[in-house]
């Protein structure tokens, strides 16, 4: 249990990568820009955008944050009515630029780019096979064996091969795919990874995200269906469903975690999902106390919703800094918790004296629990009482996600009471599996970081070997 200082140090799953697409505006690149703005949560490693002029590619990405990676200049050589754009935090694949997306490659049809926010289960195997015969990849990325895979296939178009590239993988893929007179949008057929589609005046949109659509003035149509491609050009649109039907297995974390508060993936508000699963909690764990407290900011929906069942105060206990960069010079040790503190800071009149119930939507490691927790005790709170707006993060993820391994999940080796000793709280409690599902509803999800249930197999008894011994299996 490493209780390092450094900030970075987080109890929360990274999120894993964001797509946008526009067809028909010439403001394409601009429009992107915008999109990939509002989706900056879901990636701050690398932002791309390939645009499509004049019947070629052209492509920007570099590692950083959107308002870095592009500026006026770098924007106006984007030209064409056409794009897609990506926001990255690295699933597969090290941190380089190599690694950054879109993939454009030409090939004997001619040009396509990819964007992919998922993970492929079955990259490793694939991509023996693709090397055996030939194939020279550029980068680790598992979403470079899609170009790979188009490119050998024998298929007579872009669509087509598409299709037969994607019925050879396995996994989470919410894919936009670039080609110079279309845009492919194609959502795996579990659906892990949300997409959206939506309608300017003149162009067709789309978004791993709703929330996107509203900072170009866009109006949302709905989300792509699992299983579905959708092809757009001069023509319109066109819908098919080139995959066997599986069971829908959305990432359940979506809603505690991933998404904007402001989202509705599957018809669902996920700020209405965040405080039920606040009530629930309230139901499940209920204790004494003074006054709820949220760990800012993915913990505030659920804290109300704890606060109004419970019929306890709702406080702004902690600050959050929203200017935190990621280069700084940092003290010597000798001012403790340097890094939390720099993110938050407590608002002692809320706390002095009272007993706090403090809501977070995940404890991962526990290190920067811990640390929220003699901040607000040294804040004057009397009593802290954590409590988790989902169940104990017990495996890791493999269908986009960046997770530890199972070792360094505190959950997945230690009891409750455990890992409030470390934590150093008075009680701690976390949300049923059931409890979540009934407070989130709809359809069927994924919640295999809690229960341990893979949905998709993994393929190569080498590959699932090793993958079951990073799980700890």
């Amino acid at each position: 249990m490493d209780d390092s200082s450094d900030f970075l140090d987080d109890d929360h799953f990274h999120d894993q990568c964001g797509v946008f697409g526009v067809y028909g505006s010439e403001e394409a690149a601009n429009l992107t820009y915008l999109g990939l703005h509002a989706l900056q949560h879901r990636g701050q490693e690398s932002a791309g955008i390939a645009t499509a002029s004049h019947g070629r590619l052209l492509l920007h990405r570099e590692l950083g944050l959107v308002r870095d990676v592009f500026n006026e200049e770098s924007l106006a050589r984007l030209k064409g009515s056409r794009s897609i754009g990506h926001v990255r935090y690295s699933t597969a694949g090290e941190t380089h630029v190599k690694n950054a997306q879109p993939l454009a490659v030409d090939y004997d049809l001619g040009s396509i780019a990819v964007a992919h926010n998922g993970n492929l289960t079955n990259y490793e195997e694939v991509r023996a096979r693709l090397e055996s015969a030939g194939s020279i990849f550029q980068s680790t990325n598992d979403s470079e064996v899609l170009v790979h895979l188009i490119a050998r296939s024998n298929q007579p178009t872009a669509v087509d091969r598409i299709a037969d590239a994607l019925r050879q993988v396995r996994g989470a893929f919410s894919l936009l795919f670039l080609a110079p007179e279309q845009l492919i949008a194609v959502r795996d057929p579990h659906g892990f990874r949300p997409l959206s589609i939506g309608r300017t005046k003149d162009a067709y949109v789309f978004a791993s995200e709703p929330p996107a659509f509203d900072l170009i003035g866009a109006e949302y149509l709905r989300d792509v269906e699992p299983g579905e491609m959708v092809v757009v050009n001069d023509t319109g649109l066109e819908s098919f469903y080139p995959f066997a039907e599986s069971e829908r297995r959305m990432c359940i974390f979506e809603y505690i975690y991933f998404a904007r508060p402001d989202a509705s993936l599957g018809g669902i508000s996920v700020y209405e999902a965040r405080k039920r699963l606040g009530r629930t909690l309230a139901r499940e764990a209920a204790v004494e106390a003074d006054v709820v407290v949220p760990v800012p900011d993915s913990g505030v929906p659920a804290a109300l919703g704890y606060s109004q069942d419970a019929g306890l105060p709702f406080e702004i206990g902690l600050i959050r800094s929203h200017y935190v960069g990621r280069t700084f010079i940092e003290p010597q040790s000798s001012i403790r918790h340097f890094g939390v503190r720099l993110k938050l800071n407590p608002v002692r009149d809320a706390l002095a004296g009272k007993r706090v119930v403090v809501v977070d939507d995940s404890i991962v490691r526990g290190t920067t629990s811990r640390k929220i927790v003699k901040m607000l005790r040294d804040a004057g709170a009397r009593e802290v009482h954590m409590r988790i707006s989902a169940p104990a993060t017990r495996w890791p993820c493999f269908y986009g996600i960046d997770t530890p391994s199972r070792s360094e999940l505190i959950a997945s080796n230690h009891s409750v009471e455990e890992i409030a000793k470390y934590v150093t709280c008075d009680t701690l409690g976390y949300l049923s599996i059931e409890g979540m599902h009934r407070a989130i509803s709809g359809e069927g999800y994924c919640d295999a970081c809690f229960s341990g249930d893979y949905p998709v197999p993994f393929s190569k008894p080498g590959v699932q070997r090793r993958q079951l011994a990073l799980i700890g299996v």
